[in-house]
């Protein structure tokens, strides 16, 4: 067969098209796969970004195929909907893993290094890839705001189904508090004013900085100015006079902090030679009233024969 009769005869000119066709999809495959490798670090969102590129280049090749060889682009179209369709539904968390990191690159939601809670997961930012953050988690079965050791990868696409909690965003501190319990008959000035001494100095400092935080959030957000220095308040209920303690502090120094507040509570209320006390809870056992029995000494008559 001669070259004319090649370039004449219709399955031949398909052929060559299909064959041509195949390895620009090859190539175009190769490159990407290899581009991706060179520029995604993480070893799992790298290996399925490679697969994704593999599934698309054999698309591509059926495409390419349904249109060459059918030669109705009517019915090309139509097979190529109905593809979009499944893959669509197939891909549709890793779709919106997609468009979640998209919106984390563009809409600052959050960043490395950054404390949130996302997924039911609550830790620290280490790692944004294009299909899920890498998380070391704070809690568990650990108390107070201390690694559990776990790596935690929460996919990106939560970021549109559940809020988002950034602990340290554009305001990188948190309102914490304790509660004291003082005995009744205890001098409750003495205790406030000791109160209100250990807070300012052990935690006075965070709302000097804080406030330069808060201010900047107050002209970008329609926001009151909160009160940042600790404050003191005071409820008498049924057992004790319950102080509460309130103050600004570092998100990631809830735990020490309440441990110094307490530390230094503790030794100024021992310091009053019990003219402050700490109360605990009592029960009274209410006594029962006296219970008098009395025995009927008469014999039971044996019963008859």
């Amino acid at each position: 067969m001669t070259l004319d009769e090649l370039t004449s005869n219709a399955y031949a000119r398909q052929g060559g098209a299909l064959l041509v066709a195949v390895v620009v999809v090859v190539v175009v495959t190769r490159l990407l796969r290899a581009g991706a490798a060179r520029a995604i670090d993480d070893k799992d969102t790298r290996y399925r970004v490679r697969k994704l590129i593999g599934a698309l280049g054999y698309l591509a090749v059926a495409i390419a195929g349904l249109s060459i060889l059918s030669g109705d682009f009517g019915r090309v179209t139509v097979v190529l909907g109905a593809l979009s369709v499944g893959i669509g539904f197939a891909l549709q968390e890793v779709i919106a893993s997609v468009a979640g990191w998209l919106a984390l690159s563009f809409g600052r939601f959050y960043g490395p290094g950054d404390r949130i809670q996302l997924g039911g997961i609550l830790g620290d930012v280490i790692d944004i890839g294009i299909l899920r953050t890498t998380v070391m988690e704070c809690g568990g079965w650990v108390k107070g705001d201390l690694y559990s050791g776990r790596i935690v990868r929460v996919a990106n696409s939560f970021v549109f189904k559940e809020p988002v909690f950034n602990y340290s965003g554009e305001f990188p501190f948190l309102w914490d508090e304790l509660t004291v319990p003082i005995k009744y008959g205890s001098d409750h000035r003495a205790a406030r004013a000791i109160l209100e001494r250990v807070a300012a100095e052990v935690v006075g400092a965070y709302a000097a900085t804080a406030k330069v935080s808060w201010a900047e959030l107050v002209r970008r957000y329609r926001i009151e100015d909160a009160k940042l220095e600790p404050m003191v308040t005071i409820v008498a209920n049924d057992n004790w006079i319950e102080f509460t303690v309130r103050y600004a502090v570092d998100y990631k120094a809830r735990r020490i902090t309440k441990d110094r507040l307490f530390t230094r509570i503790l030794d100024e209320i021992d310091a009053t030679g019990g003219a402050v006390a700490l109360a605990s809870a009592t029960f009274e056992l209410v006594g029962a009233p006296p219970v008098t029995v009395q025995l009927d000494d008469r014999r039971t008559p044996p019963p008859p024969r």
